[in-house]
């Protein structure tokens, strides 16, 4: 059987990712867990904790705020584009062209 390009490419594909996760696993760091002391005793001139100052924050309260207005226009209008205020006579072709600013 001729080992083809098709063979090569799964190869790779194969051995690759395994070459990786054995070198990973290789070179991986298994440290000892550290030796806890039986018992911690606490030098007796150590400073006592201050008590710190009250928070400067506002108390959170049970109020109830009003949502917003109802209203019958759809959420997305932002009522610049209404048309109802607009002479009929006026069809917005005020401009003339590129270049004519006079």
């Amino acid at each position: 059987m001729v080992f083809t390009r098709r063979m090569a490419a799964l190869a790779a594909v194969v051995l690759i990712p395994l070459g990786v996760a054995a070198t990973s696993f290789a070179l991986a760091d298994s440290p000892e867990p550290p030796e806890v002391p039986p018992q911690v005793e606490l030098d007796s001139a150590s400073p006592t904790p201050t008590a710190t100052a009250p928070s400067t924050r506002p108390e959170p309260s049970d109020e109830v705020v009003s949502g917003p207005p109802v209203t019958d226009s759809p959420a997305d209008d932002d009522d610049d584009d209404d048309d109802g205020d607009r002479d009929p006579s006026d069809d917005g072709s005020d401009d003339d062209g590129p270049g004519d600013d006079g």
